[in-house]
């Protein structure tokens, strides 16, 4: 398969994760969480499908399309693994998160995921849902959308 065939599969892998979970955690309270802003096209997205929820973004840099750049308020810049306990200092609570930091290099996005998870699940809702790209730890993990091949996006529900 090429990398642009490839590239096509993970967004549509992505939109109909996204859409799926957003469905899923309509009614539960708490906010979003989107880890990895990159140019802002998945923030773009669920701010689109969830226009009423508050958006916490978190990554190192702020790089997005300039139509995508989301309110300072609602940004945190630096290393997720501060930043994520800044969120806890706060008493964010997380309905939705999505999990989209990597570095390329399936080693080291796989050791960041599970160095992560622990700083992520203090922050979610109790059923709340993670859609991820790379494998976590600590999360139930359940099955997303028919459409979506099970390896090639990740679904845990957040449990306690």
């Amino acid at each position: 398969m090429s990398r642009l065939d490839s590239m096509r599969r993970r967004l549509s892998a992505q939109i109909d994760g996204l859409n799926w979970a957003a469905r899923l955690t309509d009614a539960m309270p708490g906010d979003v969480l989107e880890l990895g802003l990159g140019n802002g096209r998945t923030y773009d997205h669920l701010r689109e499908q969830l226009p009423d929820r508050r958006i916490w973004v978190i990554d190192r840099v702020l790089q997005p399309h300039p139509s995508c750049v989301p309110p300072a308020e609602n940004f945190l810049l630096g290393e997720a693994d501060a930043m994520l306990a800044e969120l806890a200092l706060r008493h964010v609570k997380v309905a939705l998160a999505h999990y989209d930091f990597g570095f390329g290099v399936k080693e080291l996005d796989v050791e960041e995921g599970a160095r992560l998870s622990p700083l992520i699940a203090p922050l979610m809702h109790p059923g709340g849902l993670v859609v991820s790209q790379q494998p976590l730890i600590g999360f139930t993990r359940i099955d997303g959308p028919d459409t979506i091949d099970p390896e090639r996006y990740l679904f845990y529900r957040a449990t306690g």
